[in-house]
């Protein structure tokens, strides 16, 4: 997913940064619900969404991704 596009409008640049963010948060939820179905190849299948999305948001958007994490009610977290 790529980084929010640069803009020199600072409300702009905040609102498309607040978008990218909810949006690797809710990806990243969508993953760890897959963790509640009881189907071993449905495990493997989140554990490897998960992993990956995790490597692939960008550092600059980590705080706020942990943020929608927290709002969303998940147990993952990104480190800073």
């Amino acid at each position: 997913m790529p980084d929010p596009p640069r803009s020199s409008d600072p409300l702009r640049r905040s609102l498309s940064s607040w978008q990218v963010s909810r949006t690797w948060a809710r990806l990243i939820r969508e993953a760890e619900c897959l963790w509640r179905v009881d189907v071993r190849a449905m495990h493997r299948l989140a554990a490897q969404e998960l992993g990956s999305l995790l490597t692939e948001v960008p550092p600059r958007l980590r705080r706020r991704v942990n943020r929608w994490l927290e709002r969303f009610g998940v147990i993952t977290r990104l480190n800073p």
